[in-house]
């Protein structure tokens, strides 16, 4: 079966129902199906459904953004930072300069040491979507050869 675009409106609650994240009325989340541009979890519950299906979907951690891992979380010199520059907690840097470095935040600062982690922050955590599929279509081939969405609401060139 030829890859679809998937069109979709969602909220995004922990599993004690705090919001989290959801599509605003107009702006729907679009992703190609099998391109990766959404959590593996929650993809493969919406590839069973069709245009006007709405279901609420629980994705596990590991299925997610995957379970903490504590070789993420360390300690570093504060030495390793510029001396000028205010570190607080939530400050968040890319370890590199490339794009794809993982995003780091801080934890906790004293006047030695800095407590930073790379995990992301939905990581550990189970989620739970609730979805409503607006629009299904098949992907063009140029969609599947670019790996992302075109047109409206998707990327344009």
């Amino acid at each position: 079966m030829k890859a679809r675009v998937i069109s979709i409106h969602y909220s995004l609650t922990d599993t004690k129902g705090k919001l989290i994240d959801k599509s605003s009325q107009g702006n729907p989340l679009v992703y190609l199906e099998g391109a990766g541009n959404i959590i593996a979890g929650l993809e493969a519950e919406i590839r069973q459904l069709k245009t006007g299906d709405k279901k609420q979907i629980t994705v596990l951690a590991k299925d997610a953004y995957g379970n903490v891992d504590s070789s993420l979380v360390m300690e570093v010199a504060r030495s390793q930072f510029p001396a000028d520059q205010d570190i607080k907690s939530g400050d968040k840097f890319r370890g590199g300069s490339d794009a794809h470095s993982p995003v780091f935040e801080v934890k906790s600062v004293t006047d030695t040491h800095v407590t930073i982690d790379g995990n992301h922050p939905l990581a550990g955590q189970d989620l739970i979507f609730d979805i409503e599929v607006l629009e299904t279509r098949e992907a063009s081939e140029e969609e599947l050869s670019h790996g992302h969405v075109h047109g409206p609401h998707g990327h344009h060139h």
